[in-house]
């Protein structure tokens, strides 16, 4: 995972990791575990910090450079279960 990528962003909107800590209902310990890659984030805390920061989770973890949030998908919309 590009670990880096999560500290530019948060860096970028001038926070500091107790407040990204308090966004995802832990300490900040933990979060800095997840910005220095000695702990896996948890597929919840990847979406909450996607919908945060308002990109998506390839951004986040490296898989591109576009911050932009993918569009909702329709795919599912008539999919019953």
């Amino acid at each position: 995972m590009n670990i880096n990528r999560l500290k530019e962003i948060r860096e970028d909107k001038d926070l500091y990791q107790k407040d990204i800590a308090k966004v995802l209902g832990i300490t900040q310990v933990q979060y800095s575990r997840y910005e220095t890659g000695i702990r896996l984030i948890p597929i919840d805390k990847l979406a909450k910090l996607a919908k945060f920061y308002n990109t998506s989770i390839d951004y986040l973890i490296g898989l591109t450079d576009d911050r932009k949030p993918y569009p909702k998908s329709s795919v599912f919309k008539d999919y019953k279960l």
